[in-house]
């Protein structure tokens, strides 16, 4: 059979046809003008590396690739079989173009344009009818199409696609032709997407397709209840069994799902079933058979760093809600339609805006606006807890994860026995070392936010690693199970700076407390091994000459914000500070503390100006230790080598006279041993 339709790549000179070569051109591919002539801009963000960069002509694009993807299997067709592919191809996103008009018409026909394969299927029968039997095959592969990789990620079952068994059982196709034609198409539609999930997906797409079309009725394998939410919530380290029954009493025997991930994704299990509950709430009666969060996922993202991401803004906004939390701000809508229940969250004006300021004062780098964003989000009570960074945790967390060179890794040496805690686990990186280095080894990691703890068990269930968290604040309790190892790398400085005591923050009882109870939680001849921040003995002055004209500014906002130090008068602090030659000089702990808080610069600043790197002496704590009953194996003090390599180019470090000095030690590694 001839097949006119356009080769993916012809569809650009489209474009520049005069308008008697567009009427030929649109008579025979009528696909090309509904989804270039369009109003309406239908982009699933899921794929979308960055929201801004949207050329609203993403959908052709789409369906071009895919047609482009087909040229290459030309040598395994027969000409019909590429026909009935190719026309299945062009017509299958119709649904998601057109001109007002035209939208407003099919909707009026009861076209339900959210789900896109059956309108745009109803779409191709409008201009072609279903008499004919090659028009009913491509019919039924339009409305068909998608739906295998949907069920492989979950959102609808198996048994939706088994109309396709028409296409031995009343059309012309052999059952090899019929899984020839669906592997083919399905590999466009798919790789059209990306390449990387049609590589991991392939195996499966071809079980999916050969089960269809030749499972006896009533033989049909579907995933398990659990095995669908998996599917759905892969970033889930752990699915409750409350989850699991309610999608299998409520969910699955009534719904499909769409945009299920990319909406959900990224919140927790009992989020999830909070917003499903709601969502349930809003379908009444059997007239609902789909499910669309495509409105929550379309306002769930943002561009950071010019990549697509997560509005964390609005997130925890969102969870306040789910929590219970008062607040008016906020409400869930849902529209149905046609079998269709779309949702979504509408944020009322002031909410909004308060999200817009979010956005706009983190793009901006001002230092008193990020302190701005946690101050409302605390005032409001939106943030998970005060460790919560907002959007930039998982920026720190990347961070703290890079430092391949980083003297963390030559703690690792001093690990005995056959278990080991990493306190204040971050982003993990410890976690694989240890792993890595001493295969067999039990590795617990912990940490006191619930943010870090989220993205440990995301980091677990996707890399497959062995070691497991928990939630636990050294500061308060002794660990329920001893340990052969507790480790301490660069978290007792936050148990200082962070922890309330009756006395405030930056309160030596607390790390004490935090030291007493990891002391209480080691089998006998256990370990405690700390790198962490060091305080040097000396009470002289040193100087800092900035090279960069906008550290002055910078030394100013650090002088005003940052509180610890406290036994240091402001004068001890700072002695002189003349802004215009740019030169301060004062205190060398005071100095210390402030150069190693420039390193981390502007994104980092109102979180790292509340921390005091360096809190004791090296003999402070080895008398700490000793003093509770552990012998000292090992205690040094060092510079990093990191910090002069990002310094250097800011600042110049001179002593007292002006002449050039060294940078004071930053850090200490402390292994102590209960005796």
């Amino acid at each position: 059979m001839k097949n006119n339709i356009l080769y993916g790549k012809t569809y650009r000179k489209f474009f520049n046809e005069d308008d008697s070569m567009k009427e030929g051109v649109a008579a025979v591919n009528p696909w090309l003008v509904l989804l270039t002539d369009t109003e309406n801009s239908y982009v699933n963000v899921e794929r979308l590396a960055s929201t801004e960069n949207r050329t609203h002509r993403e959908t052709l694009e789409y369906v071009c690739r895919s047609l482009d993807i087909l040229d290459a299997f030309q040598d395994e067709l027969s000409p019909y079989e590429d026909y009935l592919i190719r026309t299945t191809l062009a017509w299958s996103e119709t649904a998601k173009g057109g001109s007002g008009k035209q939208r407003k018409a099919w909707r009026e026909k009861g076209y339900p344009l959210e789900i896109h394969n059956l309108a745009s299927a109803s779409i191709y029968e409008e201009y072609y009818g279903c008499g004919g039997i090659d028009h009913r095959i491509v019919a039924l592969l339009i409305r068909t199409h998608g739906l295998i990789g949907q069920s492989i990620r979950g959102e609808v079952a198996l048994a939706d696609s088994l109309d396709l068994r028409q296409l031995v059982t009343s059309c012309r196709l052999d059952a090899e032709q019929a899984e020839k034609v669906l592997h083919v198409l399905n590999a466009c539609v798919i790789m059209a997407a990306s390449e990387e999930i049609w590589n991991r997906v392939e195996g499966q797409v071809r079980a999916c397709i050969r089960a269809i079309l030749t499972e006896k009725e009533g033989c049909l394998r579907e995933m398990s209840p659990r095995e669908r939410l998996e599917a759905l919530l892969p970033a889930a380290a752990d699915i409750p069994e409350e989850l699991v029954g309610f999608f299998r009493d409520k969910v699955f025997p009534r719904f499909d799902l769409w945009y299920f991930e990319s909406a959900l994704g990224s919140f927790s299990p009992s989020e999830v079933l909070r917003i499903m509950e709601i969502v349930l709430s809003f379908c009444e009666g059997d007239e609902v058979r789909h499910l669309n969060f495509k409105a929550l996922s379309d306002s769930l993202y943002y561009d950071y760093e010019g990549r697509r991401h997560v509005n964390v803004y609005k997130k925890r906004i969102i969870e306040k809600y789910l929590r219970g939390g008062q607040i008016r701000e906020i409400e869930p809508q849902a529209s149905v339609e046609g079998g269709i229940c779309s949702f979504g969250f509408a944020f009322l004006p002031v909410c909004q805006k308060l999200i817009d300021f979010c956005v706009e004062a983190e793009h901006s780098g001002l230092l008193t606006f990020e302190k701005s964003i946690i101050a409302l989000y605390d005032m409001f009570g939106y943030r998970r807890d005060e460790f919560d960074r907002l959007n930039n945790e998982d920026k720190y967390l990347r961070t703290m994860n890079s430092a391949e060179e980083s003297t963390k890794s030559t703690i690792l040496d001093y690990v005995c026995g056959k278990s080991a805690v990493d306190v204040g686990s971050g982003g993990g990186v410890l976690l694989d070392r240890l792993e890595e280095k001493y295969p067999g080894l039990e590795i617990v990691g912990t940490d006191i936010s619930a943010n870090v703890i989220d993205a440990l068990r995301k980091k677990k269930e996707e890399e497959g690693h062995g070691w497991t968290v928990l939630r636990h604040n050294f500061v308060d309790a002794v660990l329920e199970r001893r340990a052969d190892n507790i480790i301490f790398s660069s978290i007792l400085h936050e148990v200082y700076s962070y922890t309330e005591t009756e006395n405030g923050k930056f309160d030596l009882s607390s790390v004490k407390n935090a030291l007493k109870n990891a002391a209480l939680s080691l089998n006998p001849g256990g370990r405690i091994i700390i790198r962490d921040g060091i305080k040097t003995d000396s009470t002289e002055e040193i100087m800092i000459r900035f090279r960069d004209e906008n550290g002055p500014d910078f030394f100013e906002n650090y002088r005003r914000d940052f509180k610890g130090l406290k036994e240091l008068s402001e004068e001890q602090k700072v002695s002189a500070f003349d802004k215009d030659k740019r030169i301060v000089r004062g205190n060398v702990n005071f100095l210390r503390e402030f150069l190693y808080t420039y390193t981390w610069g502007n994104e980092s600043y109102a979180h790292e100006v509340q921390e005091q790197f360096g809190y004791m002496t090296l003999r402070e704590f080895t008398d700490c230790l000793t003093g509770m009953g552990l012998r000292i194996l090992k205690a040094i003090e060092f510079l990093e080598p990191g910090y002069p390599e990002h310094l250097d180019a800011k600042v110049e470090l001179l002593d007292a006279e002006g002449r050039p000095a060294a940078y004071p030690n930053s850090n200490c590694i402390i292994v102590a041993e209960l005796q």
